[in-house]
Parts: structure tokens; C-alpha cells; sequence
């Protein structure tokens, strides 16, 4: 009979013990899973501003822009797609940091 008690101590005691272990756990694959999310929205926005100056190019080849709107509308496209590519960068190196902080006690 003792020894069933103590079993059952030892059981409840481990089970409080491990519950933040599991709530941690849980809560890095929501951060994680955030994450992926904004990157997969950054990767579409950085594939839609791709696009755009493709078609840029395209109609400067076509004849539909002059080469002053296509120098314009290059630049400010290329700079659209370099803050994006920023973002990917800040976001992954954040998650980086933050991985390598939950790893080292």
C-alpha cells in the first residue's frame, strides 16, 4: 500500500513538474509557425514585385513605355523589392536569435 501511495506522489509530482515543459514546447511551435507565415508572406510579396518589373521590362521592350517612365518606375520598383528582401533578412535573423536563445539555457 505504501508503495502505491509513493508511486502515485511520484506520478503527480511529475506531471506538475513537466507541464511548463510541455507549455513551452507548445509555444514555440506557435512562434514558429508565426514565423513561417510572415516569411511566406514576405516571399509572395518579393515574387509579386519580381513580376511587376518583369512586365516593366517587358513593356519597355514592347514599346509601351518611354524610357524615362521605365527608368522611373524600375527604380522605385527595385527599391520596393529591396526593402522586402530587408525584411526577409530581419525576420530570419530574429528568428535566429530567438532559436538560439530558447536552445542555450
Amino acid at each position: 500500500m505504501e508503495v502505491l501511495i509513493a508511486i502515485v506522489i511520484v506520478a503527480a509530482v511529475a506531471a506538475f513538474v513537466s507541464v511548463p515543459l510541455r507549455r513551452a514546447r507548445g509555444e514555440h511551435e506557435v512562434e514558429d509557425a508565426a514565423h513561417e507565415a510572415v516569411v511566406a508572406d514576405l516571399e509572395a510579396r518579393k515574387q509579386a514585385k519580381y513580376r511587376e518589373i518583369r512586365d516593366t521590362e517587358l513593356d519597355r521592350a514592347a514599346g509601351k513605355l518611354s524610357e524615362e517612365e521605365f527608368v522611373r518606375q524600375d527604380t522605385e520598383l527595385r527599391a520596393e523589392a529591396i526593402a522586402i528582401l530587408k525584411e526577409i533578412d530581419a525576420v530570419s535573423k530574429s528568428a535566429a536569435r530567438d532559436a538560439a536563445a530558447t536552445r542555450d539555457p
